[in-house]
């Protein structure tokens, strides 16, 4: 039974493939051998949710290359051509970057990821009962001492976001008022390389940390509230509990973007169908994150295994965008 279960998966795919083949061929996909070069950041989520439409285009006939790109430097390549399409653009801390490509006339947001995301501080959930009054940040200078560190002394650590994904930790610190220093982390693996051996010492912790990600289906976490978010208090110092500051609130709600430059419709127009029509969501992610981040697997391995077990979303993309 399992073999033929096995057999027909298999024979399922192929035949998905050879009909996306004909139909590719159809109509002259790819409409050119020049490479679609994609964004590859500096976290496993955005790899895969790069390499799920990557793979996806290289079944479609497309030649597609990836591209290590920082988060912010993207933008400027995007705009110059040097980068076809970014696929997980964050709203929440993307800043200057964001407007500055769009004003260049050369970028365009091409719909949302489908990712439903969330970024705040977080603790280990064993941190509340070491400081009363958490989860609510009013009671974090009265643990200052819990969370110093030899670096921070007197004041508490804060473990932050790698300092290229943007700084505006720091800035909430102050307007906030808390005795606390941002740390920012060597990067993705560093940042969850620290927040494992916190835990598993059941040492204090508080860092700024995002869903969806594998992390939280093996670490409880809780969310640490800030004052509520409103609009204009990331940029209007006037507003809010601290009427010198701005940041004096919460993360604001996120929206995750695929972005590319326009002359891609021009050069490969149903690959850029594909980014349009194609989603993620965050179970899916996840999932796929784990198996690379926590089993060492590989990244193209891993999603082309996650592609064939899903053909009809395959193929429902691809009918798409070959429309």
């Amino acid at each position: 039974m399992d073999l033929i279960r096995k057999f027909s998966s298999a024979a399922a795919v192929g035949a998905l493939v050879m009909g996306m083949s004909a139909a590719a061929q159809a109509q002259n996909i790819p409409e050119s051998e020049e490479p679609i070069k994609l964004a590859m950041n500096e976290w496993t989520g955005q790899h895969v949710s790069t390499a799920v439409a990557g793979e996806v285009l290289k079944r479609m006939g497309y030649n597609v290359e990836y591209i290590t790109a920082g988060y912010y430097p993207q933008m400027t390549a995007l705009a110059d051509g040097d980068i076809d399409a970014t696929l997980e653009i964050w709203s929440s801390n993307i800043g200057e970057a964001f407007d500055e490509a769009i004003d260049s006339g050369t970028v365009q947001v091409l719909g949302e990821s489908g990712l439903r995301p969330q970024e705040a501080w977080y603790v280990p959930s064993y941190v509340v009962e070491m400081c009363p009054g958490l989860p609510s940040w009013e009671a974090l200078n009265a643990c200052t001492e819990l969370f110093e560190t030899a670096d921070t002394s007197p004041s508490g650590r804060f473990l932050d976001y790698p300092a290229e994904w943007g700084d505006t930790n720091a800035a909430r610190i102050a307007a906030l008022d808390l005795d606390y220093v941002a740390i920012p982390s060597g990067g993705e693996g560093a940042l969850i390389a620290e927040i494992k051996s916190a835990v598993s010492r059941q040492a204090p912790l508080i860092t700024m940390f995002w869903e969806p990600h594998w992390l939280h289906a093996q670490i409880d976490m809780t969310r640490v509230y800030l004052p509520e978010y409103y609009d204009g208090c990331h940029d209007d110092a006037s507003l809010g509990m601290n009427p010198d500051a701005t940041y004096d609130c919460d993360w604001s709600s996120v929206t995750i973007w695929k972005m590319v430059n326009k002359e891609l419709h021009n050069s490969h127009p149903a690959a850029w169908n594909l980014i349009e029509v194609y989603q993620i969501t965050n179970a899916e992610q996840a999932a796929m994150m784990a198996e690379i981040d926590d089993n060492g697997r590989d990244l193209v391995e891993v999603v082309n295994e996650w592609l064939d077990n899903n053909p009809e979303k395959v193929k429902e993309w691809t009918d798409n965008a070959m429309m």
